[in-house]
Formats: C-alpha cells, structure tokens, sequence
C-alpha cells in the first residue's frame, strides 16, 4: 500500500509525527510525506521533535514546493492521503481547486482520481466558512475527521488521546493499531 501524508501548518503537528509513527509500524507500507513550511515552523514551536525526526519516518519524503513530484500526477498510483493536521487554508485550497502547492496538488490528484483522503482539520470553533469548505470537501467523498476528546476508553492522558485519534484516522484505510481502545458496548440495565 502506498499513501501521501500531508502536514500543513496548522496546530498539532504532533498528530502527524503520530500518524507516521503508526503507518511505520504497517507490513508492505509506502509512505510519501509532504510538509508545508508552515508545518516545519509550528513543529519547532509545539515540540521537540525536528524535521529531520519526521521525515525519517517516510520512506519519501517531497518538497512541497516541487510541482513535478510524483505524487503531483494521477498517473503516479497511490491509495489515498492523509492530511494530518489540516490547516483551514489548506481546507479552503482543496475545496476550490487551488493546487498552489504539492500538498494541495496531491490532494487534487486524490480528489479527481477518487482516492480515499482522511482530513484531520485542526480549528476551534469551526466558522461558517470553515464548515462550508469541509462540508463541500465531505459532499466529494473525504472524510472529515477533527481531533476530538474521548473519553469511553480510559483515555487519561494526552497520549492516550492522540492514540485515539491516530486509531479513528488509520480505520479508515482499514488499518488498527495496537493503541487505539475502541467502543466495546456496555450493559444498560432497565428498571
């Protein structure tokens, strides 16, 4: 299997470093990596993690401002992208059509060749733009899933969260991780 990772520069450039970290982890995994400078500069101001730590963990790792990459053509054959996390820019930048650099390209390629992205917007709270842009992003098959709290599994810590998340974004290429705790049922009992 082969996928795009995208980083924007939003907030939580963490939970790329996560994804990437639990991709590594998939026998026959591809990982193509693209970061927008954004990205590079919010990693340096929300951790210690360097670049150079992330993009060791692509097994290709693409200049965000090289146009003629292969993952810039729907020849180039992936399985999909993920957009971890994704800045309402880059949001709006998908929804329009405006592939002013290779993240938002390889996401249009995925679009026009109807390849599964998983966008993971990060935004507090959504403005009407803002959920007009997603929703029209969903309407073209993406899905849409913001970084929310849960609480159901024992997730007492910041990891325990991330892994969460981490666990909600890979589902939906088919993939589990052993650190995603998921809904098991619980007993109601009537009275």
């Amino acid at each position: 299997m082969r996928l795009i990772v995208g980083v924007s520069g939003a907030s939580g450039v963490i939970l790329g470093y996560y994804v990437l970290k639990a991709l590594r982890q998939i026998s026959g995994m591809e990982i193509h990596l693209v970061m927008t400078e954004g990205a590079k500069t919010t990693l340096q101001y929300e951790s210690s993690i360097t670049v150079e730590e992330m993009e060791a963990l692509a097994d290709v790792v693409h200049d965000n401002k090289n146009m003629a990459a292969t993952i810039s053509s729907g020849s180039y054959k992936t399985d999909g992208m993920i957009v971890v996390p994704c800045s309402m820019k880059s949001i709006a930048g998908m929804a329009c059509g405006f592939a002013d650099n290779l993240l938002l390209r390889a996401a249009d390629v995925c679009l026009k060749e109807n390849r599964k992205i998983v966008l993971v917007p990060r935004e507090m709270p959504f403005s009407r733009i803002h959920l007009r842009n997603l929703t029209t992003l969903s309407e073209y098959g993406c899905s849409i899933i913001p970084p929310l709290l849960t609480f159901y599994n024992d997730s007492n810590s910041v990891e325990k969260q991330i892994n969460h998340i981490v666990g909600k974004i890979l589902m939906q290429f088919g993939f589990e991780t052993k650190d995603f705790v998921s809904w098991t049922g619980r007993n109601m009992i009537k009275s």
